[in-house]
């Protein structure tokens, strides 16, 4: 698809799963062809999303079975039946899972429902759908065949991780996978038919959002989940010893925030077999984002540069190392293959220089967060008058409190230097902030939903270091209002960020 350069932009950051619904988290449905409608009205130019993949146990996106499939519980049930492949009487509404995200109802929900439109595609055997779903598997087949496989060992095995199954298939011996593949021949189909449901609805989005000037910024995490298919399918490329369990793991070194750091447990990457590769895995990785989406947030963009490497079996990220990763050969090699890259660096944390001159090597906008200006002095690098113009200002990211939970919560000395910068606005703090990105020098502006509709603690996304109770809030029905947009517009034509087109 065409990519319009940004310029002066600002845009929403909404998860798909926190749209409104009835069915236990937000899908690709109606709600979300009216919340790019919302984005229009609003003069905004960019839709921010999280990663797309299906999640694990705890619901992370960022914790995802592949970093190239789709979430099956963001198919819409609705264009199910449009197509066909549902009747509606198949899915009536419940009332569950409005106020938060309710992923095992959801799941307990849907799973049986996209088996009975599979069903109903072998049966019906159109000519058109035949065709497309014969065309997609083709073209994804460099990720979506082992996907299906893992899927499908996933569930005869309980799922339990994928160490744990017959050693054959932990070894990915040739005749066990052969026998594998004869074996959940049908259930192989039904995953990739999942997959090809999913790339058909979400493609609908993106070209509704691009139809009408809006730009969607995807997210891909350095990482990935051990228990995935990226790690089962591709062991040469991670530090894995040989019954496939990592000898390091990722994580950030002990800071002013966490005496013990944060150990993420991801595994991590032998960036020498990669580079002898010619990078192929990465190359498919991007490629499959910017299929996708229109730009791409990396996280944790300094580990490109070096990475934080703890001896698997520690509790903490205490005793760990600093250990170098590709830098500019990575992308020197991305853009051979794929053109400019339109994607945003991640540059939060312990940021060294070297991690700077490899962003600005690469031209790439860091980005800028307005919780982290305040309580220290006039050159906090996130105070908008330090920008230059190539970043992002975000007031909050989905990692941290909402604006107004961030604001109740500061010490009187702090609340007192944001009162001071903003003026006479504290008393409207999100909305303060929000003209505070709005007129930086920043090119582009991006504001999480939940500020927007100024809600408090309870509307937070995620907290950093809690398995459970994450990512689970949803917006409400008809919250995204007229008088919304309005204001929003207002910002965006005051302070030259209104959509061109």
């Amino acid at each position: 698809m065409h990519r319009p350069p940004l310029g002066r932009s600002c845009g929403i950051l909404l998860h798909p799963t926190s749209l409104p619904g009835p069915r236990g988290v937000g899908d690709l449905g109606d709600e979300a062809l009216r919340f790019i409608d919302f984005l229009t009205s609003a003069g905004q130019s960019i839709w921010q999303i999280l990663p797309l993949g299906p999640t694990g146990v705890a619901n992370s996106p960022y914790d995802c079975r592949s970093a190239f499939a789709g979430n099956p519980l963001l198919i819409s049930e609705q264009w199910l039946v449009h197509h066909g492949l549902l009747d509606s009487v198949d899915i009536e509404e419940s009332d569950v899972g409005e106020e938060r995200a309710d992923y095992v109802f959801a799941w307990q929900r849907k799973e049986p429902l996209l088996r009975r439109a599979f069903q109903r595609a072998c049966e019906v055997r159109s000519d058109d759908l035949g065709s497309r779903f014969a065309s997609y598997r083709a073209n994804e087949a460099s990720w979506l065949d082992d996907f299906a496989l893992y899927q499908s060992l996933h569930e005869a095995n309980h799922h339990a991780p994928w160490t744990e199954w017959d050693p054959a298939l932990v070894r990915r011996e040739p005749d066990a996978l052969a026998r594998a593949c004869a074996d959940f021949h049908l259930e192989i189909q039904f995953h990739a038919f999942v997959q090809f449901i999913f790339d058909e609805q979400w493609n609908r989005v993106r070209r509704y959002a691009n139809e009408r000037g809006i730009q969607i910024v995807g997210d891909v995490p350095i990482y990935v989940a051990f228990d995935s298919a990226d790690v089962w399918a591709n062991q040469e490329i991670f530090l894995l010893d040989a019954f496939g369990k990592p000898t390091l793991v990722a994580g950030v070194p002990p800071d002013y925030f966490s005496a013990h750091g944060q150990l993420w447990g991801n595994p991590v990457y032998r960036w020498d077999a990669l580079e002898a590769s010619g990078f192929r895995w990465w190359v498919e990785r991007f490629r499959r984002t910017l299929e996708l989406t229109d730009l791409a947030r990396v996280d944790h963009f300094r580990g490109f540069q070096a990475g934080w490497h703890v001896p698997a079996g520690e509790t903490t990220a205490v005793n760990g190392w600093w250990l170098n990763g590709p830098g500019i050969r990575l992308f020197e090699h991305l853009s051979n293959f794929l053109g400019s890259l339109p994607i945003i660096a991640e540059d939060l944390g312990i940021i060294t220089d070297d991690v700077t001159l490899l962003r600005d090597q690469l031209g790439l906008p860091g980005m800028k967060v307005l919780q982290f200006a305040f309580g220290s002095g006039h050159d906090n690098k996130y105070l908008p008058h330090n920008y230059g113009p190539n970043a992002v200002v975000y007031t909050g990211t989905h990692d941290n409190d909402t604006t107004l939970g961030w604001y109740q919560r500061l010490d009187e000395a702090t609340r007192s230097h944001v009162r001071h910068y903003v003026g006479d606005g504290a008393d409207d703090i999100c909305w303060s902030l929000i003209r505070l990105a709005f007129s930086s020098v920043a090119r582009t502006a991006i504001v999480p939903a939940q500020d927007v509709l100024e809600l408090g603690s309870d509307a937070r996304m995620n907290v950093p270091g809690i398995a459970l109770g994450n990512w689970e809030w949803r917006a409400s029905r008809g919250a995204f209002t007229p008088e919304i947009a309005a204001r929003l517009t207002a910002l965006a034509d005051v302070y030259g960020r209104a959509r061109k087109y």
